[in-house]
């Protein structure tokens, strides 16, 4: 392996310092659980299908025919339905037939923006810890890639104003933000994404927006999109889809929305990564987000209701035995520092976990950047996962308890 390949490899975490390539600590963990019938609380995907009367709607769609290419941009019905979700609910007024794009998940979305809209000599900011395919993304469009760390406080993990000023450079041209945030389940406040922006705009930077669990907050925790920010739209591209908001994850439907001349670079690269995706499942998405005042708007609430009570469920299992758990305010997610049970390392505790506990996680350095200092202070954190039905949280507490012992 050699050159750009090289960087994009060790960048996930593929390459290993001699060369070798290896499989992730994702694949390790999802391995081990299997291997050793730990309860995997490391993937995060609900182990039961969204609404029935979407699912009605997709196999309707595959009766009637709508099995080849859908339209490049998206089906229109999706397209409208996008629209009308964020003048619903955040006032943005978005045109469907320029400014918006159908994607083969969001992952699909962040690749094909990074790829269209950096370069070498660009600059890149996530926030850190990141979603593991922005690494990768950043390392495929030749740009630089630098992050503004998020730091574990008694109120979440929370972002220092210094630490927004210092990452930003006269080559920053995109800023990458994850709100709800995974992995740690921060929801970034109106103030916090303010500073941002602020810091967008004097570097004419382009801000891009990772919202999949837009509607999954709790203990009522806002989720502000950075579009809605005072002169943020016409910089801004937002990314969100159905997998975790309707419980769909493989359906793998996604969209962005932007100012028309970003969407149109965007989408001269998706056509050459997966050209369309998803065609019969788009009508069933549109449906979905057409219908917040009926059955699914009642599906999506009861689901963040659902996940409250077992995220509480699970931080308080992590609690009793021993961890100090974070306390999210939205996504699937919840962080807990290992360190109290004496293990400063997260990834031998999470090789360790099956057999002490029955349990897998995901350490929390695998989301940050190899021997950097947020993988430092970081070191003894895991993620774990409470979308899975309670019985499954309830047999993981049980295990988990074994360590306070």
């Amino acid at each position: 392996m050699s050159g750009h390949w090289t960087d994009v490899a060790r960048s996930v975490g593929l390459l290993s310092a001699d060369g070798v390539v290896s499989s992730t600590i994702f694949a390790e963990m999802s391995a081990l659980a299997r291997r050793t019938g730990a309860i995997n609380l490391g993937q995060g995907f609900p182990d039961v299908d969204g609404p029935q009367h979407l699912k009605d709607v997709a196999v309707a769609a595959i009766l009637s025919g709508e099995n080849q290419y859908p339209p490049g941009p998206g089906t229109p019905e999706l397209l409208h339905a996008v629209a009308a979700h964020q003048r619903r609910h955040y006032g943005l007024d978005v045109d469907p037939g320029t400014e918006v794009l159908v994607t083969a998940g969001a992952t699909e979305a962040l690749a094909a923006t990074i790829l269209a809209l950096t370069g070498p000599g660009d600059e890149v900011l996530t926030l850190e810890p990141y979603y593991d395919s922005y690494a990768a993304a950043i390392a495929l469009s030749g740009a630089a890639h630098r992050t503004i760390a998020l730091h574990p406080t008694a109120d979440g993990f929370r972002l220092d104003t210094a630490d927004v000023a210092a990452a930003f450079t006269p080559r920053t041209r995109l800023v990458l933000v994850n709100t709800p945030h995974n992995p740690t389940g921060t929801v970034l406040t109106r103030a916090e994404l303010t500073v941002i922006a602020e810091a967008a705009v004097a570097h004419d930077a382009i801000v891009v927006t990772d919202e999949v669990y837009e509607h999954l907050t709790y203990d009522g925790a806002e989720h502000v999109p950075m579009a809605t920010l005072p002169g943020m739209a016409s910089r801004t591209v937002t990314i969100s889809s159905a997998g975790k908001t309707l419980s769909f994850t493989g359906w793998k439907v996604g969209w962005l929305h932007g100012p028309a001349e970003l969407v149109t670079a965007i989408r001269t690269v998706k056509q050459f990564l997966t050209y369309v995706a998803s065609g019969p499942f788009q009508p069933a998405v549109a449906a979905g987000l057409a219908d917040e005042d009926g059955r699914t708007g009642q599906y999506v609430a009861a689901l963040a209701r659902s996940l409250q009570e077992r995220r509480d469920l699970l931080s308080d299992a992590l609690g009793a035995a021993g961890f100090k758990p974070v306390t999210p305010r939205g996504t699937y997610f919840v962080v807990a520092d290992a360190a109290p049970l004496g293990y400063d390392d997260g990834v031998d505790l999470c090789r360790e976990l099956p057999a002490l506990a029955g349990v897998v996680g995901i350490p929390v350095t695998a989301f940050c950047t190899p021997g950097g200092p947020v993988a430092d202070e970081l070191r003894s954190f895991v993620r774990f996962t409470y979308v899975k039905e309670t019985p499954t949280l309830e047999a993981a507490a049980r295990g988990l308890a074994r360590l306070g012992r």
